[in-house]
C-alpha cells in the first residue's frame, strides 16, 4: 500500500505505543513521517520550522493537554489534519471542525481514508 507516497505526515500522539503503531501504519502507507511528538509545543515547534503536508493528532495529550492549539495553527496555515480520538464526536470543540474525525481503535484502511478525505477537503492531491 503505498496511497500516501511522500506524503510528510505529522503524528501527534503522547502515548508511545500508539505513536509506534500509528507510525507504522504510514510508513506502510508510503508516508514519510515527521514526529511523532506528544507535546504541544513540539508539534507547534515542527509545523513552524518544516511544515508537513497533513497531521494525525490525538484529542487528549498528556498533562492535561489537548492538541486544540495544534489544530487552530494546521488550519489556519491550510494544513489538513485527521483527528484520531476515542473521544466521543459531540464532545470534540469547534476547533476541530476543519478535521477529518476518525475514531479509535481504527484499521490501517481506516486511517489512511481518512488521511485521503482530509486531503481532498484541502483541496490537495490525494
Amino acid at each position: 500500500m503505498s496511497v500516501l507516497r511522500g506524503v510528510r505526515v505529522l503524528v501527534v500522539e503522547n502515548d508511545d505505543m500508539n505513536a509506534m503503531l500509528l507510525e507504522l501504519q504510514l510508513v506502510h502507507a508510503g508516508a514519510a513521517v515527521v514526529g511523532p511528538v506528544g507535546e504541544v509545543q513540539d508539534a507547534l515547534q515542527l509545523i513552524q520550522d518544516d511544515a508537513p503536508d497533513i497531521a494525525v493528532l490525538d484529542y487528549r495529550l498528556g498533562n492535561g493537554q489537548t492538541s486544540e492549539p495544534v489544530a487552530r495553527l494546521l488550519s489556519e496555515r491550510g494544513i489538513p489534519f485527521v483527528l484520531a480520538t476515542g473521544v466521543a464526536s459531540g464532545s470534540i470543540p469547534s476547533g476541530f471542525e476543519r478535521g477529518v474525525i476518525l475514531t479509535k481503535p481504527y484499521l490501517s484502511e481506516e486511517l489512511v481514508g481518512a488521511l485521503s478525505r482530509a486531503r481532498q477537503l484541502s483541496g490537495a492531491s490525494s
